[in-house]
């Protein structure tokens, strides 16, 4: 499952961005899974940037500061499972013959050296084999990862002096796809949106497997931004007017020769936001159509390779109206995502500690706890 450490002990959490840290601890409940504990701490500029620890001694305390006030249970366990930068990470589906493991092992190496722009030597790099959903194949279908070992280690020396041991190392969008996707798999192609505070995460899976992920150059941060623009107000309320409208539509009746008319009245906060989305719309369809002729080895069923759906996470999702607006701009089914879907029985989608909305910002913290508590 792509880790660079694998250990039978149950573990927690630990989603690392540039400006927060998110916790998540699950615990088995019957048949099913609940939450026991999570924590959301803010991290100061300049800690993290771009991906790249750049004050591991400042990170190792908010770390060890966080793990003594999670909300719900104690931390029972001193295994974790964390998140690896996305935008540090290289990705790619490759084709190999078929081999036994032990000699892919190898092979592996020699043939991502013409995928991955670093000497092999200077990344951490691990695989995993994705079945077919459709068809025999006559090779093996490959998903390889790697990290710089620069970028990795002052994780893993963080980490390491708050007293923690690493269960698995694993990059936020392979956890994104463990807490979305309904058991690991989609006959179609899925496009996950992870709209994040600094960045947004662009990521297709499809069959058993993630295929293809990227990061677009927009954040959540550009619609507060533009609305302070637009009113004339500053961020923090820009931020409280985005909350409570989004891009909700307001309603004017009339009557005209004896007919109730509804009438939509579009504010100034809808004409404010729309400038940004348009913009987010078309990176998510060039991004989008690059994959369309780039990807050729799905082994889906007949009729199985046209994306039917968007999935919307992060916190960025929680703007009013933003799915029915990607919906008619991208011409896809565009939804928010339910993060509780491999975890809580259906039909429920939040637990009281955590409510729907707040979670959809956790959802890669909640896709590393499921391969924590699983594994």
């Amino acid at each position: 499952m792509l880790d660079f450490f694998t250990l039978k002990p149950e573990a927690f959490s630990l989603d690392i961005t540039d400006t927060s840290l998110k916790i998540v601890k699950l615990k088995k409940k019957k048949k099913f899974l609940s939450l026991a504990s999570f924590k959301k701490t803010e991290i100061k500029a300049g800690i993290i940037k771009g991906g790249e620890i750049q004050d591991e001694k400042a990170l190792t305390e908010i770390i060890k500061e966080s793990l003594d006030n999670v909300s719900g249970q104690k931390l029972n366990t001193e295994y974790v499972v964390a998140s690896l930068p996305e935008e540090k990470s290289f990705l790619q589906v490759i084709q190999m013959p078929k081999m036994s493991t032990e000699e892919l092992k190898e092979a592996v190496y020699f043939e991502a050296e013409n995928y991955i722009p670093l000497p092999v030597e200077q990344v951490y790099l691990d695989f995993q084999i994705i079945p077919p959903v459709y068809d025999h194949l006559d090779h093996l279908d490959v998903l390889v990862v790697a990290l710089p070992k620069k970028v990795v280690d002052p994780y893993i020396n963080s980490l390491t002096k708050a007293d923690l041991k690493i269960k698995a190392l694993e990059i936020e969008s392979l956890a994104i796809a463990r807490a979305l996707v309904k058991n690991g798999l989609s006959p179609h192609p899925l496009l996950l949106i992870d709209l994040g505070e600094n960045r947004t995460g662009f990521m297709i899976f499809s069959g058993y497997s993630l295929r293809f992920a990227s990061i677009l150059p927009f954040s959540s941060k550009q619609f507060t931004q533009a609305i302070s623009e637009t009113l004339g107000v500053d961020l923090k309320k820009a931020e409280e007017l985005k909350l409570k409208y989004g891009l909700a539509e307001k309603y004017q009746i009339k009557i005209k020769k004896g007919e109730i008319k509804k009438e939509i009245k579009q504010g100034k906060i809808f004409e404010a936001l729309t400038p940004p989305l348009t913009d987010l719309a078309k990176q998510i369809r060039k991004y989008f159509d690059y994959y369309q002729t780039h990807v050729f080895h799905e082994h889906l069923p007949p009729g199985g390779k046209i994306v039917e759906k968007v999935l919307l996470c992060g916190g960025g999702a929680n703007l009013r109206g933003i799915s029915q607006f990607l919906s008619l701009k991208l011409k896809i089914k565009t939804e928010l995502s339910n993060p509780w879907t491999n975890i809580l029985k259906e039909p429920l989608s939040e637990v009281p500690e955590l409510s729907f909305g707040k979670s959809l910002g956790f959802t890669a913290a909640l896709g590393l706890a499921l391969r924590g508590i699983k594994e």
